[in-house]
């Protein structure tokens, strides 16, 4: 058996954890930012960054001691080389570092968007490849082909704004506070998702990619018309937001419908009302639904942790002088979309 610490601080998230090779977390820490950053509506980078080097070293010490291991028990450190907050990016992959080099151990740098992308494996020992992956976070909203360990085909990618953006700006309009979208789930519960007519960008066009800034904007007119009430404005938002994805994924399972698995991850993954409209999605096309429990499924450490095993397991290092990365797509073969399909 084999244990590998995980380290995440792309965004505002400080989290540390230990991963065996047989799936067990045998010890995590988490600490959020919400408190930082809630009075400006959003994450200020400078703000996270600062918060991740004050956080980050007491809770690696915490995890180990937590678990009653020393460096010298580990296999491999793992941490977020990118893409996120650079700064925060880069504090999580220097301390790496550091252990690595003075643990004698191997480093394995880890895409973020990979952690999302291999942490139902970390839950679900039974699910293989090739899998479809939705990931939707708040900086990524794509499709992928999963067919296996470091290979990945975007089949999809939004050519602006991320759904996880979109929810956070849906409650800044409704005085909802941030987090924005936990609470706009808890709203929608309240209101009648047809009450208020908002578009579904590019559904029905047979275009594969997303488009979420046209329906933001259209939250905010609704909400300036005076016209509807909060709860009918976070549900019509969110039946919206769910309209696109399954558009969307529609398409790309019509276009690989081999796949024996729809996959679900990322911080939009804990929505309940996602879940349950692509569970249904894969029943109609004879598919196992997978999401990971909802704690892998916002940012945190035990999915790095995961995928260095992955990693690991199949051979793969990285050198120490490795640099941190504010952009890195998981299919760097992919064809360039219009609009901002950098976040690719």
């Amino acid at each position: 058996m084999g244990i590998v610490l995980g380290i995440e601080s792309s965004c505002d998230e400080t989290a540390a954890a230990l991963v065996t090779t047989d799936r067990r977390i045998i010890a995590q820490r988490i600490a959020s930012q919400d408190a930082e950053h809630a009075p400006y509506g959003g994450v200020v980078p400078e703000i996270a960054a600062r918060a991740h080097a004050e956080k980050l070293a007491p809770m690696i010490a915490g995890v180990m001691a937590d678990a009653g291991l020393e460096l010298a028990d580990l296999d491999a450190i793992a941490a977020t080389a990118g893409p996120g907050l650079i700064g925060g990016v880069m504090v999580g992959l220097v301390s790496a570092k550091a252990l690595a080099m003075a643990s004698d151990v191997p480093l394995i740098a880890i895409n973020h968007l990979e952690g999302h992308a291999l942490s139902p494996r970390l839950a679900d020992p039974e699910l293989q490849f090739p899998y479809m992956l939705l990931l939707v976070s708040g900086g990524h909203c794509q499709i992928l082909l999963v067919e296996g360990v470091g290979r990945y085909r975007r089949l999809a990618t939004t050519i602006d704004d991320a759904l996880g953006e979109a929810f956070d700006k849906t409650a800044k309009i409704l005085g909802l506070g941030y987090p924005g979208g936990p609470a706009v789930e808890r709203l929608a519960k309240e209101g009648d998702a047809r009450a208020v007519p908002l578009p579904r960008p590019l559904v029905g066009s047979g275009e594969p990619h997303f488009s979420f800034a046209g329906l933001k904007s259209a939250v905010l007119r609704a909400k300036e018309s005076g016209k509807y009430g909060d709860a009918d404005i976070a549900a019509s938002f969110q039946q919206a937001a769910v309209d696109c994805l399954v558009d969307r994924l529609r398409i790309a399972l019509d276009v690989s419908d081999s796949v024996p698995a729809l996959v679900l991850a990322g911080g939009v993954a804990a929505n309940q009302a996602v879940r349950t409209v692509l569970e249904g999605l894969a029943a109609e096309r004879g598919m196992r639904f997978v999401a990971p429990p909802l704690a892998l499924c916002t940012d945190n450490a035990a999915m790095i942790a995961w995928a260095g095993v992955e990693r690991l397991d199949s051979g793969q290092s990285d050198p120490l002088d490795i640099a941190a990365r504010p952009r890195w797509p998981l299919d760097p073969s992919a064809e360039p979309v219009r609009g901002a399909g950098y976040k690719a």
